[in-house]
C-alpha cells in the first residue's frame, strides 16, 4: 500500500505540474492514472480538497475577469444540480461499474480532443437549452467522479469569451462545486480520514506550480497538450480492460 501512495503522489506531482503548464484540469489526470491501482471512492476525498487549493487562489486571483451572468445564469444552475445528483448516485453505482463509465469518458474526450488538434476544428456555439441540457450531465459527472470539466467546455464550445475570461469563470465553477463535494465528504464521513493524506501531498502543489511556470516558457504548448490527450486514452482503455479488476 506504500507503494500505491507514492505512486499517487506521483501522479498528483505529475497532474498539477500539466496544469500549471498548459491549464488542464489535474482532477481529470490525477484521477484517471490513479483509479489504476486505488478505488474512485478513496480518492475523491484526496483529490477534490487539494483541487481547492488551486482553483480558490487562481478565482481570487482572476475574480475581476469573472462573467458572471454567464456563471450565474447558465453553468452553476446546471452543475450544481448535477453534482448533486451524481453525489447522491454513486453509492449505487458498482465500482467497476463506476470506474468503466469514468473510462469511458476520459476516453471520449481524449479522442475528441486529438481530433480538434489534428484537424484544426473550430468550435461551433450551441442553442442554450442544449448547453444547459450539457451542463446538467457535466454535473452528473462531477458529482461522480469530480471531473465534470469534458462535458462543461464541451458545453461551453463556440463562447465568445476570451480564454482569460473563460477560464478565470470556470476555476470558479471547479472552486464552488468542490467546496460543495468536500462539504458532502465532511457530512458522510470520508474526509476526516482521508486529511493526513491531504496534508501530506499538499506541499506537492506548490512544487507541481513551480514547475509548471519554469517549464511553461521552455516548451511548446500544443505538444504537452498533444501528450496529455495521449496520456488519457491509453489511461481510458486501461480503465475499460476487461481484466482490470480495482
Amino acid at each position: 500500500m506504500e507503494v500505491l501512495w507514492l505512486a499517487l503522489g506521483g501522479f498528483i506531482l505529475l497532474a498539477y505540474t500539466l496544469e500549471a503548464i498548459t491549464g488542464f484540469g489535474s482532477i481529470v489526470i490525477a484521477l484517471s492514472l490513479g483509479a489504476l491501482m486505488l478505488p474512485i471512492e478513496v480518492l475523491l476525498p484526496i483529490l477534490v480538497p487539494l483541487n481547492i487549493c488551486m482553483t480558490g487562489y487562481l478565482a481570487w486571483r482572476h475574480r475581476q475577469m469573472i462573467d458572471r451572468r454567464l456563471l450565474l445564469g447558465m453553468i452553476l444552475p446546471g452543475m450544481v444540480g448535477g453534482t448533486l445528483l451524481g453525489y447522491a448516485l454513486l453509492p449505487y453505482l458498482d465500482a467497476a461499474l463506476a470506474k468503466r463509465l469514468f473510462g469511458a469518458l476520459v476516453l471520449w474526450f481524449a479522442v475528441r480532443e486529438l481530433w480538434r488538434l489534428r484537424h484544426n476544428s473550430a468550435a461551433h456555439l450551441r442553442p442554450l437549452c442544449l448547453s444547459r441540457l450539457i451542463s446538467l450531465c457535466a454535473g452528473i459527472s462531477h458529482g461522480l467522479f469530480a471531473s465534470g470539466g469534458p462535458l462543461l467546455v464541451f458545453a461551453l464550445a463556440g463562447t465568445q469569451l476570451d480564454k482569460a475570461r473563460l477560464r478565470a469563470t470556470l476555476v470558479t465553477v471547479w472552486f464552488t462545486l468542490n467546496c460543495l463535494l468536500t462539504i458532502a465528504f465532511l457530512l458522510d464521513g470520508r474526509l476526516l480520514p482521508a486529511l493526513p493524506q491531504v496534508a501530506g501531498y499538499a506541499p506537492l502543489l506548490l512544487v507541481g506550480v513551480w514547475l509548471g511556470e519554469r517549464l511553461h516558457q521552455r516548451f511548446n504548448e500544443q505538444h504537452f497538450r498533444i501528450a496529455i490527450y495521449l496520456l488519457l486514452l491509453v489511461t481510458g482503455c486501461l480503465l475499460l480492460a476487461p481484466w482490470s479488476l480495482l
